[in-house]
């Protein structure tokens, strides 16, 4: 029974963990590197520790470090988040080999589900259906890849091995191409996830992208929380998730959680994971791959089942049964998230750094903000550029679409550029209201283009400018102490008293 949690992860996820642990009476390590030195989850943390330089490789991706700092802390448990180390199985081999708790699945089936490669070959041998691809298990140099291609057929899509949140993949139309995109593609992979071995897979287009969240206990209890809609993405990266989705049927929603389940089973999965599948227009669906991981958009299934994915996360690691059978699980209402990125919409999604000088954030029912920023913080170009994840629920699609609306409306992040404008417009979507979208809808069917007026930018210019000033002068003013060093309601109340 563990007591003490080092987060190995930054930004929002981080503060989620964090405040989970909290609420379960443990106490947290924060680490971080020389960039987030003051960042949230450092200052929520019980003790937080120096990892190292900036960039990834010098920082969150140093195990060794991570050592370090859990022996000096003390801490017993660890928990990875999502990205850097967290589907690393050696990683989570030497926490177990060093008496500590991983808060994640078994290195085992890391090795088998973390690995795309060898998750398609083991769910493909469950007789679960699979997207057609690359068949071998292991590294496979370039020429290999590039003599394979055309047997699959194009496009397709260069993967990473490792890790996910596309990351790592590029989209090959043709094999003229495909050299370079091959080198870019494991250049990205080995500097995010520490492994640059990719693999090949057809391209489904017209496609949903559709997830299944799962729990499995060391008890052998397996359950599903049913379903998330990611299929609104920008060049293979998720912008909004959706629960349940309105693509799905409840015959099709019930099989694909019974495979999801039966996959899991497949690796003897334990703790917290996700299927995820590409549906095509006929509703045929086949296994993607596995997060071995919590995922950046579990709280949309949190907000329909009422579930706590991270506290069961940590209970299953205190080796606790599931507290819910898949009778208990209901879903109720609908939820929506939108990744608020600084980035520029109008400017082909172009990353956007600076200090945030002010954020005001949506509150009301059925609202939910995780973040990791406050007003004061910097955005670097170090690291993923999310700020927030936005989350509303409601009782129907339709009240959570209103919902989000309202919310966007209200949110305001004023020193770096967001992608709320973007979000603002999805939202007002007529085939997005109506449900008829897939992973393509974003870069070809859907357009935001900049209708402001040009005068409002010299506008907004003066009034910003004006407002300095008044603070600056509020800011200078003083009220000198009276020479009597006493308040004229003292000097009153004596008068008073002497002339009564």
């Amino acid at each position: 029974m563990f007591k003490k949690v080092l987060v190995a992860n930054r930004g929002e996820i981080a503060v989620r963990i964090i405040r989970a642990c909290r609420e379960l009476g443990l106490e947290t390590v924060a680490v971080y590197s020389e960039a987030d030195r003051q960042a949230l989850h450092v200052r929520l943390a019980d003790e937080a520790y120096l990892l190292g330089p900036a960039p990834s490789r010098d920082s969150y991706l140093r195990a060794d470090k991570i050592f370090e700092i859990i022996q000096k802390s003390g801490a017993d448990a660890l928990h990875p988040g999502y990205g850097f180390l967290a589907e690393r199985e050696d990683f989570a081999q030497a926490c177990l080999d060093n008496g500590i708790a991983f808060i994640g699945p078994k290195p085992s089936s890391i090795a088998a589900m973390g690995d795309k490669m060898t998750a398609r070959e083991t769910v493909r041998k469950a007789g679960i259906p699979v997207v057609p691809g690359t068949e071998d298990v292991g590294n496979m140099t370039d020429e290999q890849l590039l003599s394979i291609a055309p047997k699959i057929g194009f496009p397709l899509l260069v993967k990473a091995t490792a890790g996910g949140g596309g990351k790592g993949m590029r989209e090959v139309r043709s094999i003229e191409e495909m050299p370079a995109l091959l080198i870019s593609a494991r250049r990205e992979a080995e500097s995010a996830f520490g492994d640059g071995n990719v693999y090949l897979e057809k391209l489904v287009e017209g496609a949903r992208h559709i997830e299944i969240q799962i729990l499995a206990d060391g008890h052998g209890n397996v359950i599903h929380l049913g379903e998330r809609d990611c299929s609104i993405q920008r060049r293979h990266q998720k912008l909004v998730e959706e629960a349940p989705s309105p693509f799905l049927d409840e015959d099709l929603r019930q099989r694909m959680g019974e495979v999801a389940v039966k996959a899991a089973q497949a690796v003897d999965y334990v703790n917290a994971g996700t299927i995820e599948f590409l549906v095509d227009k006929d509703k045929n669906f086949f296994f993607l791959e596995m997060n071995t991981r919590l995922q950046v958009e579990h709280p949309v299934t949190e907000m329909v089942t009422g579930v706590d994915i991270v506290k069961e996360q940590i209970r299953i690691a205190r080796g606790r049964p599931l507290q819910y059978k898949q009778e208990d699980i209901k879903i109720s209402g609908a939820a929506i998230e939108c990744r608020i990125n600084a980035e520029d919409p109008y400017n082909g999604f172009m990353p956007s750094t600076g200090k945030i000088t002010h954020s005001l954030l949506p509150t009301g029912p059925g609202i939910r903000v995780d973040t990791g920023v406050y007003p004061g913080f910097e955005i670097t170009a170090f690291y993923d550029p999310m700020i927030s994840k936005l989350i509303v629920w409601g009782e129907t699609r339709a009240q959570a679409i209103l919902r989000m609306r309202r919310a966007l409306e209200e949110y305001r992040i004023i020193g770096v550029r967001t992608n709320i404008p973007f979000h603002q417009t999805l939202m007002d979507s007529h085939r997005f209201m109506g449900g008829q979208y897939d992973t393509r809808f974003v870069e070809e069917r859907f357009a935001i283009n900049d209708e402001s007026d040009p005068a409002m930018a010299e506008i907004a210019a003066v009034l910003a400018t004006l407002a300095a000033h008044e603070q600056t002068r509020h800011a200078a003013q003083f009220v000198q102490r009276n020479e009597r060093d006493t308040s004229n309601w003292k000097w009153v109340g004596r008068w008073e008293r002497m002339h009564r």
